[in-house]
């Protein structure tokens, strides 16, 4: 097929919305957003350009996050530290080794582009054939390893990390009424809508950006007309690199650019904000959303007393905007069910092989050694590492809490912080204001966890997968930022809470007996849901997450299924935020947060999702690597060991776990001669095994 007639081809692909259609939806969701910022926050003509400005910084985020959702249907999450690594080497090589503003410029495109092309090749590419959740968590872990490397760059000019502010070629200032503007106002005003107007000229004018187009309506097609799918990739990577590096580098002219991993996630929050009014996919309504969104923050700050409110909007702002995507029109929806579907499913060993003597033998000296260890483990310990030890239990609640939602019922959360934080304040309140029992408060708190939970679970009627993830990130940034925030709500507890007696006898005035507390919780909860995983409920998830119009063609309710799975995860989450209150004897919101949300699912997706030991195993990596590692390796350890595990173990360190379990067991069944089982370890002789299909409870709370 000669050049021409593959572009014409490829133009069809493309074809099909009217013009009218089209136009609309490009200016609705900035017409929604500067018709709710005019009514209720209206501000001077100087603070409505400054916002202007700021948006316009954030549409160059937002449309590199569009670009390569476009190209790996995947929220990038390091897409805002993407150019921070090479804004932090052009921002340093101006004030450290006096460069000129242009040159420092393209050496930052220079290392933006090669960037762009590293990070592809050798990390994105490397996951091409796992699932999107898996690749979602890669991009986290390539983001906080991006935000160290940031961090150490000061490091080879001798420097600390810091907040660096650089001036623009253009050095002339005007003030547009209350706001004095610089040059670097102008440039930003100048370079950016260029920038965009460039990325539209480029998709729709070149051969590589029609390409680029159609591959992400149809990779498939595409590729069948000849269309290099993969190199395209790496092309739309290094153009959302520049982008971003563009964005802050511009900043730094304007408010400086700081060093830090929490600075890139508020910038990436209002970029996915504006993702999700532009449908993921339209590029220009996300650029006009993100400059309107710009002008909305802006004129919050100037009106509200308590510049925090900005936060809950962006997130009701996500949330709307997400009930607002039609059903079942992208390729995206139309794909959750496979492939978001977590692996890593604890095989039940067969009867014939757990019955063999030496297989008894073994698991239960290795059930009586984990009893010993655990129960011994706080004396072995000083105060200070008892009390970690007590956190990485608390922590394995949460994570539970993870795989029962995400594990089994394929429901991606990344805001479960936010029920712990509603366990925790309902808890210090029924504790410290109305003087309930602790045996009394923590149910209450999981009650509560639970009902918030339905409530959230309500989009994941019409939301799955990704959609469904940035639902639960939008709702744990409302949650830490405004409805646990002392400033709005006055029953939110503050200062001390002390720790009241258990069953008014048992007092917990010492480490020890918080620890034993926790791990009777814990052990309680591993049992209770080793039984529903055995049980009908706990095959209806899994039937519903691997396939749900089959499950439903069963008679099987999608709806009370997944609602119940929320009530449950929520509860569980909550029952750990209480003891999490009881452990660290104050609320900190701080806790709570859309990062660490973050962080927690991380760490249970390294754990395994697919198993009730893996949440143990990622509360060990989450909580060790931050309390038991050198200085200067905390805060490599957790980017590096995301990356590491997901490209050796994609099922986490619990399927390793479970992997090397069936190679044992099937190493004993051959020298056994037993057949079937012993090469499959998931099929027994019929007639030996009454439910073959469920999983031991011991066998997988061992795992």
């Amino acid at each position: 097929m000669g050049g021409t007639d593959r572009v014409d081809a490829l133009r069809g692909l493309l074809n099909g919305r009217p013009v009218a259609a089209r136009a609309l939806a490009a200016v609705g969701p900035a017409a929604a957003v500067l018709l709710v910022q005019l009514v209720f926050f209206p501000v001077p003509t100087g603070v409505l350009l400054r916002g202007v400005v700021v948006g316009l910084l954030g549409a160059l985020l937002a449309v590199g996050m569009a670009l390569v959702y476009r190209a790996n249907r995947i929220v990038n999450f390091a897409q805002s530290d993407l150019g921070a690594v090479p804004g932090a080497v052009a921002v340093l090589l101006i004030t450290f080794s006096g460069l000129n503003w242009f040159l420092a410029l393209g050496a930052g495109l220079a290392a933006a582009i090669v960037l762009g092309a590293v990070v592809e090749l050798a990390v994105i590419r490397r996951f091409a054939r796992s699932s999107r959740l898996v690749l979602t968590v890669a991009t986290i872990g390539l983001s906080q390893l991006l935000a160290v490397s940031a961090l150490l760059l000061p490091k080879l000019w001798g420097e600390r990390p810091d907040t660096f502010r650089v001036d623009g070629p253009l050095h002339l200032t005007f003030e547009v009424a209350p706001v004095v503007f610089s040059g670097d106002d102008v440039l930003a005003l100048v370079l950016a809508p260029l920038a965009m107007v460039g990325v539209g000229l480029w998709l729709r004018r070149t051969q590589v950006g029609i390409a680029v187009r159609a591959s992400a309506e149809n990779a498939d097609r595409a590729s069948l007309l000849g269309v290099p799918v993969r190199r395209l990739q790496t092309v739309v990577w290094v153009v959302a690199t520049v982008l971003s590096f563009l964005a802050l580098y511009l900043r730094a002219g304007i408010i400086g650019l700081p060093f830090g991993s929490a600075f890139t996630f508020t910038l990436l929050l209002s970029a996915l904000a504006a993702l999700t009014l532009g449908r993921f996919t339209h590029l220009p309504a996300i650029g006009g959303a993100a400059v309107a969104l710009g002008v909305l923050e802006v004129a919050v700050d100037w009106n509200a007393d308590n510049p925090l409110l900005i936060d809950p909007i962006i997130g009701l702002v996500i949330f709307v905007g997400l009930l607002a995507l039609p059903r079942g029109r992208t390729r995206a929806e139309r794909d959750e069910a496979s492939s978001w579907a977590a692996g890593g499913e604890v095989r039940p060993v067969p009867a014939p092989v757990r019955r063999l003597p030496e297989v008894r033998i073994a698991r239960g000296v290795g059930t009586a050694a984990l009893v010993a260890g655990a129960l011994a483990l706080p004396h072995l310990l000083g105060t200070e590492d008892s009390l970690k030890a007590s956190a990485v239990l608390i922590f394995a609640l949460v994570g539970l809490s993870i795989v029962v939602l995400t594990g089994w019922a394929g429901q991606v959360s990344l805001g479960q912080m936010g029920f712990v934080g509603a366990g925790a304040a309902v808890t210090a309140v029924a504790t410290s204001d109305w003087g309930l029992d602790l045996a009394l408060a923590l149910p209450l708190a999981a009650a509560v966890g639970a009902l918030i939970a339905l409530v959230v679970g309500l989009p994941a009627l019409r939301l799955r997968g990704l959609f469904l993830a940035v639902t639960t990130l939008a709702f744990g940034l409302a949650m830490s930022s405004y409805f646990l925030n002392q400033d709005f709500f006055d029953w939110v507890p503050s200062g001390r809470v002390d720790r009241p007696p258990l069953f008014g006898r048992i007092d917990l005035d010492s480490p020890t007996r918080l620890y034993y507390l926790v791990l009777a919780v814990l052990v309680a909860c591993l049992v209770g849901l080793a039984g529903v995983r055995r049980s009908r409920t706990g095959r209806v998830l899994i039937a519903l997450r691997d396939n749900e119009r089959a499950a439903q063609s069963f008679g099987v309710s999608a709806t009370r299924v997944k609602l119940l799975a929320f009530a449950l995860s929520g509860a569980i989450a909550a029952l750990a935020g209480g003891l999490l209150l009881e452990h660290q004897q104050a609320f900190t919101p701080e806790l709570y947060g859309p990062f660490e949300s973050v962080n927690v699912f991380i760490a249970t997706v390294i754990g395994g999702l697919g198993t009730l030991g893996g949440a143990i195993l990622g509360a060990l990596f989450l909580r060790g690597a931050q309390w038991f590692l050198p200085l200067d390796w905390r805060a490599l350890a957790a980017p590096v060991g995301v990356l590491a595990v997901l490209l050796v173990v994609p099922d986490g360190l619990g399927g390793l776990a479970v992997r090397t379990r069936d190679a044992l067991l099937r190493w004993v069944a051959d020298r056994r001669g037993l057949v079937a089982a012993s090469r499959t370890c998931d099929a027994g002789v019929p007639g030996d095994d009454p439910d073959p299909g469920a999983p031991d409870p011991a066998d997988e709370v061992a795992a």
